[in-house]
This record gives structure tokens, C-alpha cells and sequence, in this order.
């Protein structure tokens, strides 16, 4: 199963997202959008108190919910309870809030853009971009990062033209042009960073993309 990982943002607030390329459909944590609709001090206990009362009730959409990993707070992959956009339509019912209704028509529209993209992929380059801005990137950082990903999906469309598969031959290369600029492995470099699940070039300064940018023209 082809998954991807990504934030989204629903007025300020980050809601954590997975799109399943297999099943064609977005996986939401359902604690952070029990923190967006109900601003709870303890979104995880609010789930908890409220998924055990639906399963009393005998609500087969809490039945039907699963955990899938995602990166917590503190970077870390967790497990956490998610929920595709339909079953949270049903679960948001059960949430008295003032933000349902304009949080249901965010979910709706999630699940357009995605379509979207699939038709026009430049759409997903200008959402990148307006994502970057609302976690607060600088427009200098944003224009190399987007060039990075631009010359990524050349490479990775190059290594698999090729007969190259994904995992331990990407990661190989990709380690190759890491060290020829930074004399150290992609783990090493995260290691030296601090980093542990997060992305290395979503953490990478200015200078640092003009670096991995200009190695991957060669």
C-alpha cells in the first residue's frame, strides 16, 4: 500500500492526513479533528470517552475505524485512530461544535483537491506552496524547496526507467548525493540535525537546498 503522509490546514489548525494510493482515499486522525471541532485541553481522552459510548450505542463507523501510523508532536511515527472522510462525516454528528458544518465542507473539498491533482498535478505544486506559507516558510526557502521536489520526481522517474525499485536502490542513490555535498549518508546527515522521522529536506536551510538542488542536476 502506497501511503502519504501530509498536513493539512483547517483555519490554523494542523489535521494530519494520509492518502492511500491503493484505495484512493484520505485517512484522517480523528484526534486532531476532535481538537479542531471541540478545542479540547485533551482531544485523546474526548475520543476515548466518546468512542466508548458510540460502541455501546452499537456504532459501527467506531467499529469500523483503524490506527495507522503518524508522526506525533514530538516526530515520532505513531499509531493513531483514523477515519476515511465518510466515516467522519458520521462521527462529527456525534460532536456538538460550531466549526461541523464549515468542517464538513473542508472535508469535502479535501477529497475534491485530491482528485484534482490526480488529473492536473501542477495543482498539488500550487498547494504545496500555500501549505508551506501557512507553516510559516519563508518565499526564498518554499522556491528551493519546490525545486527540490520538481528535480526528486525527475530522478526517481529517471531510476525507475531504468529498472531501479523503490527502497534500498533509492535510498542507496539517494545516499550518494547527500554525501558528495555533505561528506555524510542521509541518516548521518538527520542524525547531525536532530531529526528522526521528519522529512531532511523539509528541515534543510536555504543554502542547504541550493546545495542538494544543484548535486541532483548531475
Amino acid at each position: 500500500m502506497d501511503n502519504k503522509n501530509s498536513i493539512k490546514i483547517f483555519e490554523d489548525k494542523k489535521v494530519r492526513t494520509l492518502w492511500d494510493e491503493e484505495k484512493e482515499q484520505w485517512f484522517v486522525s480523528i484526534i486532531d479533528v476532535i481538537e479542531v471541532l471541540t478545542e479540547s485541553v485533551n482531544p485523546t481522552a474526548y475520543w476515548r470517552k466518546l468512542k466508548q459510548r458510540l460502541k455501546e450505542e452499537g456504532n459501527e463507523t467506531v467499529t469500523n475505524c483503524h490506527g495507522l501510523k503518524m508522526k506525533a508532536p514530538d516526530g515520532k511515527m505513531r499509531l493513531t485512530d483514523v477515519a476515511t472522510t465518510e466515516q467522519l462525516f458520521r462521527l462529527i454528528q456525534s460532536i456538538p461544535s460550531p466549526n461541523a458544518e464549515p468542517f464538513k465542507l473542508w472535508l469535502a473539498k479535501l477529497g475534491q483537491e485530491r482528485l484534482d491533482e490526480m488529473s492536473d498535478p501542477e495543482l498539488s505544486i500550487d498547494r504545496a506552496l500555500k501549505q508551506y506559507l501557512e507553516l510559516g516558510y519563508s518565499e526564498n526557502w518554499i522556491n528551493q524547496r519546490l525545486k527540490s521536489i520538481e528535480i526528486r520526481k525527475e530522478l526517481t522517474d529517471e531510476w525507475k526507467s531504468i529498472g531501479l525499485k523503490e527502497g534500498f536502490e533509492f535510498a542507496t542513490l539517494t545516499d550518494i548525493i547527500t554525501k558528495t555535498w555533505s561528506e555524510k549518508t542521509t541518516k548521518e546527515y538527520k542524525i547531525l540535525k536532530g531529526l528522526k522521522k521528519e522529512n531532511l529536506r523539509d528541515n534543510m536551510t536555504n543554502t542547504e537546498l541550493i546545495k542538494y538542488v544543484g548535486r541532483s542536476f548531475y
